[in-house]
Parts: structure tokens; sequence; C-alpha cells
């Protein structure tokens, strides 16, 4: 049975008063992300992708057209979101920082440890549950990050190139964590990135968006199959004609957004 659509958005546009007067950001953005479904937004830089995560995230408002969120478990956060920056918490310990969106919501210590000691565990930092973010590197930094918003059990989880300032290496271990904790929780994804490769190892769909104004410009199925390893997954069937036809789409885009930025 195919899973109802979590994430709506009609005709979606935002505009900004900018220095030099009006700025059209989005234009017109379309697209369905059903229940369960993990989808990464791809597109030039400036193309509007944080501007429309943080419009589903409801950090922003739109000034045209219209986004609906499902919300089928009340008893759970809608959203939480991952910034591409690191968004710990200096003064807390690892353990308080996962723990940070449950307190809020009033779920009692006991469950909220037993919460928050699965979630390290996870992502490899229970060892440092009583660390400071300052006594961690970026990447497990980005881990408690992803640890906090999965213990506070959002029905969506909306990621801004969380992985961005990674090393190769650290970058690979961390998709697949995700991808192993994805699996299991099967939340609704929506993942901004600018990286083919990525886009490919986690998705079930890439989403293009043009050069601004941003708007959706093809919606590509990856039907590759899962479990997906991030270096494994190259050699699979298929890929290269998925990473072929994805840089066909954003050549184009990245090409016009050079030429804007040029013209500015």
């Amino acid at each position: 049975m195919t899973e109802p659509a979590q994430i709506h958005i009609s005709k979606l546009g935002k505009e900004f008063i900018g220095t030099n007067g009006k700025v059209t950001a989005l234009r017109d953005v379309s697209l369905s992300v059903r229940r369960g479904e993990f989808c990464c937004l791809v597109g030039p830089s400036g193309c509007g992708k944080t501007t429309l995560l943080r419009i589903v995230a409801g950090l922003e408002t739109h000034t045209s057209g219209e986004l609906h969120l499902a919300h089928f478990d009340r008893s759970k956060p809608l959203h939480s979101m991952v910034f591409q920056e690191q968004s710990v918490f200096p003064w807390m310990t690892v353990e308080r920082n996962v723990e940070y969106g449950l307190k809020m919501r009033g779920v009692p210590a006991a469950e909220r440890r037993d919460v928050v000691l699965h979630y390290l565990d996870k992502v490899g930092l229970s060892a440092f549950r009583n660390a400071y973010p300052h006594q961690l590197s970026g990447g497990m930094k980005q881990r408690v990050s992803i640890a906090r918003a999965f213990a506070n059990d959002p029905e969506i989880l909306l990621m801004d190139e969380p992985f961005a300032a990674l090393d190769e290496q650290n970058k690979a271990i961390l998709q697949e964590e995700l991808l192993r904790i994805w699996e299991e929780s099967k939340k609704t994804v929506l993942f901004i990135t600018h990286s083919i490769d990525e886009a490919l190892v986690l998705s079930d769909r890439a989403l293009v968006m043009t050069a601004r104004p941003g708007t959706l410009k093809a919606d590509i199925p990856v039907t590759l199959a899962r479990p997906r390893g991030a270096y494994d997954v190259r050699s699979s069937e298929g890929y290269g004609e998925l990473s072929t036809r994805l840089w066909r789409e954003l050549r184009e885009e990245v090409l016009n957004s050079r030429s804007q930025a040029g013209a500015a």
C-alpha cells in the first residue's frame, strides 16, 4: 500500500526585500514527500534549498502557494532539524544535548535516559556521554546533532547539508550511520545536499532544483537496492546511469547560477 503524503507543497513562493529591491528566492515549487520516504534536494548554491527547508520547519514563512504537513501521531513532535553548522549547546554534555528535546517535552527522566543511551550507542558516542562539545571533533559533534534529532522522535527529519564540512572518511561513516538508523525508524526525511554521490547513497528520490528563483526541475527515483553502503553503492547496477542523469539535470542549473553571480 502506498504511504500517504506527509509533506505537500503546491506552487510555493518566497520573496525577500533586499538592498536592491525585491528578490524572488522560490517560485512555484510543487512536490510531495510520502510518509517514511527519504528525499534529497539537490541544486546549485543560492537556489533556495535552505529557504525551502526552513519554510517546512516553520522557521520562515512563504509568500505564496501552500504547504501542508500531515501529523499522523500527535504524541510525537512533527519535525526536527539538523543544521549544516554545528548546533550543539557548548555548556551541555553530550548526554544533556541529546536529551534536550525530550526534556522540553516533559518525558520522564528514566525514559529519557533509555532513549539517549540507545541513540548514543547507535552513533558510536556511548563512551563520550559525559564529554563537552569542545572535547569532540567536528564529526562527533554532528553525530550528537543527529542523535538529538532522532531521540526527539519527530515524524519528519529536516537536514541541511549536515555532513558538508566533514572529511570524506567521516562523511561516509555518518552517511551509513544515518541510513542504519533511518532503516529502523523509517522517518520522513528531507535532506539538502550539493553532492550527487550523497543523494544516490541516501535517497529514495533526488529532487533537482533550478537556479534562482528556485523551483523543482526534476524528480528522479533512486532505484538502487537497499541497504546501501557509502562506497559499495557505487558499484551497484544502475548507479552510473543515475549519476549521469542527475548531473545532466544539475549541470545546466549550476552554469545558470554562475551566470547570475557574474551578472550581479
